[in-house]
């Protein structure tokens, strides 16, 4: 599936107008309106992309304005664990989305296979129990999709198509326990306020099984790092699915359904589909035999604190720090190579958010003479799982994990 970009002039300015317009009722303060703001070459191919601060939202890299989608300027996660709510990278699959939503009237709408339809309000929703608060990271299935060789189609992301943030909302497990989930059930089901906007696409709907959505981990979310939602971002309500892919992460969650029967809906049966197969890949330019959905995220890691083409003082001691996360078993090691790969030192790990958070990791190393140096980053998580030093390739460029290079000159 394709999107579209708006075009130079009216158009685009028309739909920015829109969104500076944008407004939350009684829950936050009217934006001010969106604005270009500059331009980045991110290191790949056609790399060059503008800066634009859309409302709420401090200047992002655009990689189409129509839906959003914008990518954190990778810089930012060198600034904490947490990525701020202004910062949060953004995702949509079509551009009728919503701009203006009244707290007070929106609802939650629980049917299908339960006891008890719900309608619920906020407050009610929040009436339910103690809130819990859980850290985790969401990123996008198409994260560094444009370092794939060869090309795959998608938005031709760079490494900042990810974010982790301190969740706060209800388990998901105490709304359907207050429907009644009936025997039979299957799958849950989850719609958002965003559509097509002609009507004529299949609306975007993304299905857990029961048994997931129940596990008491899977939330809803009215907070963000202490704070409402950022309307791009799913205000006032969305799915979070700790541990997996952001494709799961429905916005402005409205509808929930609990099915008796698996759901095959386009975004589930045809899209955000990988090889079936362990390392969910197929030689470059051939096409996979089975698919299955995407699901769990893979473990990772990157050098945060230099960037391609930063010059190191040689003889001064430098901090390497950086990022691991993975898909919920947590991480164990992050290893550093100063030589492209041929040997290897342990990081320390810092602080320890959760087992769905980002990892802090830092080495100190001097730089021993002038000249260049390719620095990779290897994390392995609790379960043994270690990231691999060759890419793999599938045609949707999805879930990539390889060891990263980042080249730094020594001077």
């Amino acid at each position: 599936m394709s999107t579209t970009r708006l075009p130079p002039g009216h158009d685009r300015r028309r739909f920015l107008r829109q969104l500076g317009t944008l407004g939350m009722g009684v829950a936050l303060a009217r934006p001010a309106a969106a604005a270009a703001t500059g331009r980045v070459v991110l290191p790949f191919e056609n790399g060059e992309r503008e800066l634009f601060a859309f409302p709420q939202k401090r200047p992002l890299i655009v990689q189409t304005m129509r839906p959003p989608q914008l990518e954190t300027p990778f810089a930012v996660f060198n600034d904490g664990l947490l990525t701020p709510n202004d910062a949060f990278f953004v995702r949509y699959h079509w551009s009728g989305i919503p701009t203006t939503i009244d707290p007070a009237t929106f609802r939650l709408r629980v049917g299908g296979l339960v006891r008890t339809p719900l309608n619920l309000s906020l407050e009610a929703l929040k009436q339910l129990g103690d809130p819990v608060e859980r850290v985790a990271v969401n990123q996008c299935s198409g994260n560094s999709r444009a370092y794939s060789r060869p090309r795959t189609p998608g938005g031709q992301l760079g490494h900042g198509a990810m974010g982790n943030a301190r969740w706060t909302g209800v388990p998901l497990r105490r709304v359907l326990d207050q429907a009644g989930v009936q025997a039979g059930a299957v799958q849950v089901r989850f719609d958002g306020l965003d559509r097509p906007p002609l009507g004529d696409g299949p609306d975007f709907l993304k299905a857990l099984a029961v048994d997931h959505a129940r596990d008491g981990e899977v939330m809803l979310a009215w907070g963000m790092n202490g704070a409402d939602l950022p309307m791009l971002n799913g205000y006032p309500l969305r799915l979070i699915v700790p541990g997996y892919f952001g494709t799961y992460w429905v916005k402005h969650v409205t509808d929930i359904q609990v099915l008796g029967q698996p759901f095959d809906g386009y975004f589930m049966g045809t899209a955000y589909r990988i090889p079936d197969n362990d390392c969910a890949c197929v030689e470059p330019g051939t096409q996979p035999d089975r698919l299955r959905p995407i699901g769990r995220l893979r473990v990772r890691s990157f050098l945060t604190s230099h960037g391609d083409g930063a010059v190191l003082p040689v003889g001064r001691e430098q901090r390497l720090r950086g990022i691991a996360f993975d898909g919920g078993e947590g991480i164990r090691r992050v290893s550093v190579s100063t030589d492209g790969g041929h040997d290897w030192q342990t990081a320390r790990l810092g602080q320890d958010l959760g087992r769905y958070s980002f990892r802090e990791w830092t080495l100190a190393f001097t730089p021993g003479r002038p000249g260049p140096l390719d620095i990779r980053v290897r994390a392995e998580n609790n379960a043994g799982d270690i990231q691999p030093l060759q890419a793999s390739w599938n045609p949707s460029g999805y879930q990539r994990q390889v060891v990263e290079s980042t080249r730094v000159i020594v001077s």
